[in-house]
């Protein structure tokens, strides 16, 4: 989706950057399963369409 990483945040989150879009997210870094919410809210911060996002895989 043209995101690359950016910076270590507080804990174990990161900072990712898209320079097409400027536009910046924070993901948790945590071991399991993403919850639903958690992705949707990714990806509105992100200003990815779920549709696209499921598309690229």
């Amino acid at each position: 989706m043209g995101f690359e990483f950016h910076r270590q945040a507080a804990g174990s989150h990161e900072i990712w950057y898209n320079p097409r879009t400027n536009k910046y997210t924070t993901i948790p870094n945590h071991s399991g399963d993403m919850p639903e919410g958690t992705l949707k809210a990714i990806l509105a911060q992100a200003d990815v369409d779920v549709e696209d996002f499921i598309k690229s895989k």
